[in-house]
């Protein structure tokens, strides 16, 4: 109900953030590694986007991200109750757990992990799982969240998959029982079934383990498998884009309803770093100027998959660009799901 304040049941706070990232290269100078026209990746709106230097890996980045959120938080693993880890791409290795591997290489014994992985989406019940676990067990009053994303090459074009340019990155953030700042308020999420088959990689899975001779998942274009998806149907593919744009402002709506707020107090949207135009949409979509949205950093990180919100509020917040008590909307849309998201926090 509008108005209607469901306190959240156990107070949460960020405590201090870390961050780690591959190398910042230019997509100018690169597009073609990737067989696309500079001009045609630079209309996106992306300047740069950082990929992992050679022999690193999404365990590594994690773990660095890790380490240093510990650190600035002037804790150890030791100190940390539950560790949990959001991977947004292909993991490393079949039957892989990235939460146990980044565990291990932040030298925990016994501490329990937990891997989520429905790729942009990871980072909202991510956080909302550390609120539930500091809900229902008294014990634990300190999460380690780390969230990574690395492009797995051999699975997808990091250029030509999605309208974004993906990048590779991690932030990690210890978050805490009764901590003050940086609190988590309210979230919401709606998925939509209807679209799980939308943007999946084809080859690799026990459906399809081996791709035909001759043909790979670097063969496919995914901007040609969704039209054919809606039936090469231009208005079926507006009223999917307007779906996109309502369920967003609907599920921000419903986390604000939930903290007993407005729209009218957001100071900030932070959205996926998504390209320029699907940036100014979500804006608007929320009542929002893009000035007032997380648009400038997305031109320059490029998109970190699950990484990108907890990684732009950061970034936001060391500009100088929140202060104290601002409310701050960090929201996304997450195919394949398809997964609409939003959790509010309170700097």
């Amino acid at each position: 109900m509008e108005g209607r304040r469901e306190e959240p049941a156990v107070e949460m706070g960020i405590v201090a953030v870390g961050m780690a990232f591959g190398e910042q290269v230019a997509v100018a100078e690169t597009a073609g590694e990737y067989g696309v026209d500079p001009a045609v990746a630079l209309s996106m709106g992306y300047e740069s986007y950082h990929r992992l230097r050679d022999g690193e890996t999404a365990t590594d980045l994690a773990a660095r991200a890790a380490r240093e959120a510990l650190e600035n938080a002037d804790l150890s693993v030791a100190d940390v109750d539950l560790v949990l880890v959001g991977h947004s791409d292909v993991q490393e290795y079949l039957g892989w757990d990235t939460s146990a591997a980044v565990a291990r290489a932040l030298g925990a014994r016994s501490t329990p992990t937990v891997l989520f992985t429905q790729s942009c989406a990871a980072w909202s019940p991510a956080l909302d799982h550390a609120a539930g676990a500091m809900a229902l067990s008294p014990e634990t009053d300190t999460v380690l969240l780390v969230l990574v994303n690395a492009v797995s090459e051999a699975h997808a074009n990091r250029m030509d998959f999605n309208a974004t340019i993906a990048s590779d990155g991690a932030v990690a953030a210890v978050l805490r029982r009764g901590h003050p700042r940086l609190r988590r308020l309210a979230s919401a999420h709606v998925t939509n079934p209807e679209y799980a088959d939308l943007f999946r990689i084809e080859y690799g899975g026990s459906a399809a383990p081996v791709a035909p001779e001759g043909r790979g998942n670097l063969d496919i274009d995914p901007k040609i498998a969704v039209y054919q998806y809606f039936g090469r149907d231009p208005w079926r593919f507006e009223a999917f884009e307007q779906e996109i744009r309502d369920r967003l402002s609907d599920v921000v709506d419903t986390a604000l309803a939930r903290a007993g707020r407005k729209r009218g107090e957001l100071a900030r949207l932070i959205f996926i770093n998504d390209n320029q135009k699907a940036i100014h949409e979500a804006a608007t979509a929320v009542g929002l100027p893009v000035e007032r949205s997380n648009a400038a950093l997305a031109r320059e990180l490029g998109h970190m998959g699950a990484a990108d919100q907890l990684v732009c509020l950061w970034r936001h917040i060391e500009s100088g660009e929140l202060a104290l008590g601002d409310l701050v909307a960090l929201a996304g849309v997450a195919a394949p799901g398809m997964h609409w998201l939003c959790t509010l926090i309170e700097v």
